[in-house]
């Protein structure tokens, strides 16, 4: 009896002292994971932390200063799993201790080309952490450290306006919409797949991959522009699509 009044008693603890991610506010990202060669390689750093702030989090990169303490902050760990003639990926998140607080489902892609399959893997495998419907519960202590940013290399669209001179471009071909599990493809009329588009919080708004080139899809003046960077210049190529 006695026996039994301790394991039950034990059980009880562990379940009471138990964390989840809404006793966390902020992620700690870092630039390169284990299997890659080069600082946010195929832009999985940014795209890790586009999706964690879609989820809710607030998102520091490891080089970053922020205002918490380190054991307030989960970490989040990209594993990319050896699949044959597939790329299957998952993520974790700990804390300050390594002790996992959340892990991921797979996520799987066949496509061959590697930035297409890293960014089709790792945004099915957050799925499974927008499912756990992210909310804060407040119980976070903070310092008074101010955080400063480093610059880091992203494909990200700003929406007030700046000096940064854009280079337009029209793009007269006609691209079909069609559903995947996280957006679309756009095909053209051979058919052939010309871009995959992902889905955001906002339903003018997509993530956008065309020909290797990382950028976004947003709806200006009823009209689609694919707006992404190269060469260090700014370019919005004006696409029709249909729906």
């Amino acid at each position: 009896m006695k026996v039994r009044f301790l394991f039950i008693l034990a059980l009880f603890t562990s379940f009471s002292f138990a964390q989840s991610i809404n006793d966390f506010k902020a992620v700690i990202v870092p630039l390169k994971y284990d299997f890659q060669k080069k600082t946010n390689e195929y832009r999985l750093a940014t795209l890790t932390k586009f999706n964690l702030n879609k989820a809710g989090f607030e998102v520091f990169y490891t080089e970053e200063s922020n205002p918490y303490d380190k054991c307030n902050l989960l970490y989040i760990d990209v594993i990319n799993v050896k699949a044959f003639l597939a790329t299957k990926m998952y993520f974790v998140l700990k804390d300050c201790n390594g002790k996992e607080i959340f892990k991921s489902t797979t996520g799987y892609t066949k496509e061959k080309e590697y930035q297409l399959a890293y960014t089709e893997a790792l945004n099915e495998a957050f799925t499974s952490l927008y499912a756990q419907n992210y909310k804060y519960n407040g119980t976070l202590s903070t310092t008074t450290k101010t955080p400063t940013t480093i610059p880091v290399v992203v494909n990200t669209p700003t929406t007030t306006n700046t000096a940064i001179e854009t280079n337009s471009l029209t793009n007269t071909n006609i691209y079909y919409a069609q559903p995947t599990s996280n957006g679309y493809q756009l095909v053209d009329t051979t058919p052939k797949v010309i871009m995959k588009i992902y889905k955001t919080s906002k339903s003018d708004y997509f993530t956008a991959i065309k020909e290797g080139i990382q950028g976004v899809l947003l709806l200006k003046d009823k009209d689609w522009y694919f707006e992404y960077y190269q060469n260090e210049q700014l370019f919005s190529e004006k696409m029709n699509i249909k729906f």
